[in-house]
């Protein structure tokens, strides 16, 4: 999944390009995730006019994007917190649902527990359903799928991939946490009020120390503000991240111990 959210439409256009062609070189698929508070409608339709799968989350489930979507050849999936978005999500005429759960981490929608959700929502859903929040080993991963889930999504064990553009000071913080070293706080909600989110509890009290050097921004390889007071985003999974290696080795973890290839 790319994020769409607040890239200018060259720079989306690149990115997609790029990964399209390198899924299909290898038999994956690209889909493209965008955040409703900041929608533009212009580059979601064209996200949908190249890849496969569009997304939305934290905002009301929209029939008309659902069209938008389905008009320029894309499914349209919803990330949801609760049973009853995800029934809205279907009567919008979204073709599958993203189930998360408080276990996640950066921004979190719900206020269940994922596998409760889960267990819950795949009896009422007559979509494919995608469990996320939390989900850092294969052992969680089939924990989830024999709740009900059709497909898993990982989060935090990726930040630690070698491709990801992550500041080696934030993977350092990841490597030394654990699950009960994270929080949801709304510490680093400028310019999104209201939307909580799950971080390092190490950043939350480094910058209400400083709030000063507060930073919203995740930290990439070329950040230069004061890391620790950075948003330092995590989910309850990141005890497994135990160091930096390939995305490609992380798949190939998850889909050997599930017997997929």
């Amino acid at each position: 999944m790319l994020s769409g959210t607040a890239l200018p439409p060259d720079e989306l256009d690149r990115q997609l390009s790029s990964a399209v062609a390198a899924a299909a070189g290898g038999g994956g698929v690209v889909g493209v995730g965008f955040l409703m508070p900041f929608l533009d409608v212009t580059p979601f339709e064209a996200a949908a006019g190249a890849a496969p799968l569009v997304e939305c989350f934290y905002g009301d489930p929209d029939a008309d994007l659902a069209q938008r979507a389905h008009d320029a050849g894309a499914l349209l999936s919803w990330q949801v917190g609760s049973l009853d978005e995800a029934l809205r999500a279907v009567d919008a005429g979204c073709d599958l649902v993203v189930l998360q759960g408080t276990e996640a981490g950066g921004h979190v929608r719900g206020a269940s527990g994922l596998v409760d959700l889960v267990s819950t929502a795949r009896p009422r859903l007559e979509v494919p359903v995608v469990a996320a929040g939390g989900i850092g080993t294969p052992a969680r991963a089939a924990e989830l799928l024999a709740a009900g889930a059709d497909a898993v999504r990982v989060g935090t064990r990726f930040l630690a991939a070698t491709e990801a553009d992550v500041h080696p000071g934030y993977l350092a913080a990841l490597v030394a946490a654990d699950g009960d070293d994270t929080t949801i706080t709304e510490a680093f909600s400028g310019g999104w009020p209201n939307a909580p989110h799950r971080v390092l509890t190490s950043c939350v009290t480094a910058s209400d120390a400083d709030p000063v050097t507060r930073s919203v921004i995740c930290p990439t390889r070329g950040f230069t503000g004061d890391i620790t007071s950075a948003a330092l985003y995590a989910g309850r999974s990141v005890g497994a991240v135990t160091g930096e290696t390939t995305a490609a080795a992380i798949v190939e973890e998850f889909a050997a111990a599930l017997g997929q290839r």
